[in-house]
């Protein structure tokens, strides 16, 4: 059966970015109808029971994160829009920002409603040039048509919407490190609790949300709950803490492919049909070694492992919330597969990997700040021909002892800095091993682990 996108639906028609194209769509009717004929509350409960969980990485269920939000707050209530989308590999957002906005700023509209909230702060990347002028164009003539601003439509519902960029840090995609770089200081993770929906932005309530979440909203708003459950993977009865896997998701592919794209496709789709048929399978004629499910922090499945008690392998693994998990990842993550091919050295992925988070760690806390950084020194060694078979171990125990997992840490950073550390090593170890004692030198200076941004 075919799938109809909805998320990406407008991409590519003329004036897809300007109100104009979106109002001839049916854009914004559907958040004019709820400020008319439906209350907060109702908006709430629509999208928590829609099952809508965060796009952004963690999976959170959306509508029970807006519950979190103290009863009777007399206010300011804040929402703040995550597009920081450091995470390698990963321009799902980009695509939506840049292509249409107002599918965005509509979901926003309809999110500040439910919560009560009369200011929302769009935390963008730095890096996002083209998406930062798009939007603020968006948001220019959302206000010049009366559906940002001051009594809107005329229902007393007032909104301002701020477009705040950011300063290049991946560190800025937890959601408190957003919120303290927001407020003018350094990106640094808050302990929690307080949550944000507590204490947030400048100490008031906040919610924070992930762009293509948003764009969920406005979806689920616009076509009912009955259509969001359609697709997807609906609870496992035998898991009572999995809440299911509804709804579109946003896939990026990039790395070792013929086709590096943005797909929309149903939750649960399997990664060797995203590779091989939406991304044009693996090129030169190669064949696909690791895969990464969904942003590097998540870590690596073996393409060749086979699943215990199945026939399937690990490139078999359907990308829904619990999927990769099955296989030793961390879980779903950003859903931005990036392939690597078999004649790669996954040294050289795994020095890519801890170079990347040895940068990006913000220092705070001394497991992922020293951790990082011993990573990156003993896999520059290996690198270099001059690994030791013991290094392998101790990569895994310092990967193993750093993260809020264990405890040791403020944020998930640390966790996701490990994590494909300890995937690469377990999975490929005999390669490791190998390298190790041959006293290979790698070739390679780069890998296009980047992804497109």
């Amino acid at each position: 059966m075919s799938f109809e996108p909805t998320l990406l639906a407008r991409v590519n028609k003329p004036d897809s970015h300007r109100l104009v194209g979106y109002r001839g769509d049916g854009g914004y009717a559907t958040f004019e109808t709820a400020l008319r004929d439906k209350k907060p509350v109702e908006v709430v409960n629509q999208v928590k029971d829609s099952g809508l969980r965060g796009r952004g990485g963690a999976g959170f269920p959306c509508g029970l994160k807006w519950t979190f939000l103290p009863k009777d707050h007399p206010g300011p209530i804040y929402l703040c829009i995550n597009a920081d989308e450091s995470e390698p590999c990963t321009y799902n957002n980009r695509i939506l920002m840049e292509k249409d906005p107002h599918q965005v700023l509509e979901g926003i509209m309809l999110a500040c409603y439910a919560i009560k909230c009369e200011r929302a702060y769009f935390y963008i990347r730095y890096e996002y040039g083209t998406a930062y002028r798009v939007l603020q164009a968006a948001i220019d003539e959302c206000y010049a048509n009366g559906l940002l601003g001051k009594n809107i439509q005329g229902t007393g519902f007032n909104l301002d919407v701020y477009l705040h960029r950011g300063a290049g840090a991946y560190i800025c995609g937890e959601e408190t490190g957003l919120i303290e770089s927001l407020e003018g200081k350094r990106a640094w993770p808050r302990i929690k609790p307080p949550f944000p929906a507590i204490e947030g932005a400048f100490r008031k309530p906040t919610i924070v949300n992930n762009v293509e979440t948003l764009c969920c909203v406005t979806q689920i708003m616009r076509r009912g709950n009955d259509w969001f459950k359609s697709m997807g993977v609906p609870p496992d009865p035998k898991n009572p803490r999995d809440a299911g896997s509804y709804g579109p998701k946003l896939y990026t592919i990039a790395g070792h492919v013929n086709e590096p794209k943005c797909v929309e496709l149903p939750m649960g789709v399997s990664m060797r049909e995203l590779v091989e048929k939406h991304g044009g399978g693996v090129w030169k004629g190669r064949k696909a070694k690791a895969v990464n499910p969904g942003g590097i922090s998540m870590g690596f499945v073996d393409v060749n492992a086979k699943i215990k008690d199945s026939n399937l392998t690990e490139y078999d693994i359907p990308l829904d919330f619990n999927g990769p998990g099955r296989v030793g990842c961390l879980g779903l993550g950003t859903a931005a597969v990036t392939v690597v091919d078999d004649q790669t050295s996954m040294i050289d992925v795994l020095h890519n990997v801890c170079q990347f988070f040895a940068h990006e760690s913000c220092g705070q806390c001394t497991p992922c700040r020293e951790g990082t950084g011993w990573m990156l020194k003993i896999t520059d060694r290996m690198r270099k021909g001059q690994g030791r078979r013991e290094d392998l171990d101790i990569l895994i125990d310092v990967a193993d002892r750093m993260g809020i997992i264990p405890g040791t840490t403020i944020c998930g950073l640390s966790d996701g800095a490990g994590w494909p550390v300890k995937t690469l090593i377990r999975k490929f170890r005999s390669e490791f091993e190998e390298a190790i004692k041959s006293g290979r030198r790698s070739v390679v200076k780069s890998l296009p682990l980047v992804g497109i941004h």
